[in-house]
């Protein structure tokens, strides 16, 4: 029997919700892994909505669990129904949508709050020593919840242009965990907390290598479940 793994999503598309490649990325890797996978997104209105063609904010107003059910095929609950008693696992992509709308990163950094119904499972799998996989920018999320825990979102330092947002590991580091620096197609395991993270798009890479780093995130999810 595959392993039951809960998927939280944070909206639909990169600059206001969850990267849709980094999203799809994980499913498809949970699916060659065998996976039985169930889809939650909170049940709020996001912090903004934002023309990706144009880049800049609108007026719209928008809600995450209704933006996410595009990527979910209509196929999703609210993440206040999850209860981690029913998952061995649970995965978080990435895109701003994490940090702003399941965390308030994106405007106060390491001071943020995060979403209750966020930390209430990141606690309860923790908890329950199951295994919790992020990406991109969704490991701020252990890093705010799980002081001395271990992650990585790369590197620390801009190497070639590659990592624009490196100083998002300093600011790790000063909410006391450890940032472990990796390539874009590694991920990191944190054993003593069973917190598994990649930093797709925190790296400017190919696609491909951005697929397969989340490949190694997926399978040692799976691993430890």
């Amino acid at each position: 029997m595959g392993k039951r793994v809960a998927l939280v999503l944070a909206g639909c598309g990169v600059f206001d919700g969850s990267e849709i490649h980094e999203a799809s990325a994980a499913l498809v890797h949970l699916s060659r892994g065998g996976a039985e996978v169930k889809i939650f997104a909170p049940n709020i209105e996001q912090r903004d909505v934002v023309n990706h063609l144009k880049g800049s904010p609108t007026e719209e107003k928008r809600n995450v669990l209704v933006e996410s059910a595009r990527l979910a095929r209509g196929n999703i609950q609210d993440l206040a129904e999850l209860k981690a008693s029913e998952f061995d696992a649970v995965i978080f992509p990435g895109g701003f949508g994490v940090a702003k709308n399941l965390c308030s990163w994106a405007v106060d950094g390491k001071n943020c709050t995060v979403n209750e119904h966020v930390n209430s499972t990141l606690q309860a799998f923790h908890s329950a020593k199951k295994p919790i996989g992020l990406c991109c920018i969704s490991p701020v999320l252990a890093a705010k919840v799980f002081p001395g825990c271990e992650v990585t979102v790369g590197q620390d330092k801009d190497i070639d242009g590659r990592f624009p947002d490196a100083e998002t590991a300093s600011a790790i580091v000063e909410l006391g965990c450890k940032h472990i620096c990796k390539n874009v197609n590694e991920s990191h395991v944190d054993k003593a907390n069973k917190i598994v993270t990649t930093c797709a798009f925190m790296c400017k890479a190919p696609l491909h290598e951005i697929f397969d780093g989340i490949g190694t995130m997926v399978q040692e999810v799976l691993k430890l479940a």
